[in-house]
């Protein structure tokens, strides 16, 4: 396998005839976030992880500034990885900013995507006129800001405001953890990209079936934010889950699956 295989750490397990899976991860984690859920899919599905390069343990020397400046270098990647692996009708999994990391290697490789799942999806995170994202501008500018000059005191100040769940200091612990491990330079740079984007217009043109899936209490992705991608994606299923926080294949496992496992039963 070519060097796409290293640089983003993919790894494949299940079901080799299984239809394939590709989870994708989303900012300041890697694809261990994804390990309480993937063993329910590896019994019929061919499953596929990696990390986005500058994350967990991809090849560093590989982030290229310019390429990784925007959320299109992200999608090139996903569109590499599935062709190296020679995949087709694949079913992508994106959580957070790597739902439209999906939506947009979709846009690139149509012929290679037959379904979308997009857990906690938010096409901008700021405000504008009647479209509400959760944050004003001063939200974002104030966030980025206390990112560039403490990437530690950051991380472990927003990991548990994106985890939630606080009667469970486990998981923001670890989501704590995981973005303390990202190279600040390269976390800095992949949150400004996350929090500046606008990808409102890319959810236009999808064609296959989507799952949006909202959490409650989603602190990064709003339930407003959920009904707005399912109005936009034409024919999309919206599950409304029980799961708090934004990050339920840790904090909810079990329901994460069923609804992913219910919707690719359809």
């Amino acid at each position: 396998m070519g060097s796409v295989v290293a640089r983003n750490r993919v790894t494949v397990s299940g079901a080799s005839s299984g239809r394939p899976v590709v989870f994708v991860h989303g900012f300041g984690c890697d694809q261990t976030m994804w390990r309480l859920v993937t063993p329910e899919f590896e019994r019929d599905h061919k499953v596929v992880l990696f990390d986005h390069v500058g994350s967990g343990r991809s090849d560093l020397s590989a982030y290229d500034h310019e390429k990784y400046g925007s959320l299109d270098g992200y999608a090139s990647d996903v569109v590499e990885i599935c062709r190296e692996l020679d995949l087709r009708d694949v079913v992508l999994v994106g959580h957070s900013v790597s739902a439209m990391i999906g939506v947009l290697a979709y846009h690139r490789a149509p012929e290679l995507f037959g379904a979308l799942v997009m857990i906690g999806p938010n096409p901008r995170y700021v405000d504008d006129g009647d479209y509400v994202g959760g944050f004003s501008r001063t939200d974002i500018a104030g966030l980025l800001d206390a990112l560039d000059s403490n990437h530690l005191g950051w991380s472990a100040e927003m990991a548990p405001v994106i985890m939630g769940n606080p009667d469970r200091p486990e998981l923001a612990e670890e989501l704590t953890n995981s973005f303390c491990r990202t190279a600040p330079d390269i976390a800095r740079q992949f949150a400004r990209v996350t929090f500046l984007s606008d990808n409102r217009a890319d959810l236009d043109g999808i064609e296959v079936p989507t799952l949006v899936m909202q959490c409650s209490a989603d602190a990064i992705a709003p339930d407003c934010v959920g009904e707005y991608v399912h109005r936009r994606v034409p024919g999309s299923v919206l599950v409304r889950m029980a799961a708090t926080g934004h990050v339920p294949q840790l904090s909810a496992p079990e329901e994460t699956t069923a609804a992913i496992r219910n919707f690719l039963s359809r």
